[in-house]
């Protein structure tokens, strides 16, 4: 084989090593952005799930404080109603003691009243907290899945050299990265249905 032939022949393999290249450039180069990407919402959602836990903790705390403030408040209620029976009975010269008590358990009744609808509120307004923080959660959890079916298809891209894989990984990374921007930036898009299949 001639001289001429050879270099002609390496000239086509390097010729037709260039696209390969460039697609295995393009891979590297979207791994390298949708891994950093996800480290990014990584973060984020750690800190959403710790504030979950949080508002967990509050919803659990208010609503025990609204038993016991519920107990307190039957309890008053009832001392205040056997101590206005005994006052039916009791002589005159003592009913006066009997009506200031009366009037203290009734205060004390009417108070845990009014903190047992604070603690409800409180733990409504945690439950509500919770239910947003976990729509971005959701949002996130799914960001995660897609990139990483999109890292996958951009791995078998590099192994096959195959330019229609590398299309139809943009797929499943650009519903990622929408995921991830939403969590990102408190967007309120959910695919409820997504979110079902998966939970």
């Amino acid at each position: 084989m001639d001289t001429d032939a050879t270099a002609h022949i390496q000239e086509q393999d390097q010729e037709s090593d260039k696209p390969l290249s460039r697609l295995n450039t393009m891979v590297a180069i979207a791994v390298a952005l949708l891994a950093t990407f996800m480290g990014i919402c990584k973060v984020k959602d750690d800190n959403i799930v710790q504030a979950m836990q949080q508002a967990q903790a509050d919803k659990i705390d208010s609503y025990s404080w609204y038993q016991a403030r519920n107990i307190r408040e039957e309890i008053a209620n009832g001392v205040a109603a056997q101590l206005a029976a005994l006052e039916a009975s009791a002589p005159q010269n003592v009913r006066a003691v009997y009506e200031a008590e009366i009037a203290k358990y009734q205060t004390i009744g009417q108070e845990q009243s009014e903190k047992k609808r604070v603690q409800q509120a409180d733990a409504e307004g945690a439950d509500i907290r919770y239910n947003q923080l976990n729509t971005h959660d959701d949002q996130f959890d799914l960001s995660d899945t897609l990139l990483s079916i999109a890292i996958s298809l951009l791995a078998l891209t590099a192994l096959t050299g195959k330019r229609w894989l590398y299309w139809v990984s943009m797929i499943p990374t650009v519903l990622g990265v929408l995921m991830g921007l939403s969590g990102l930036f408190g967007w309120g898009i959910h695919p409820d249905v997504l979110t079902r299949l998966l939970s």
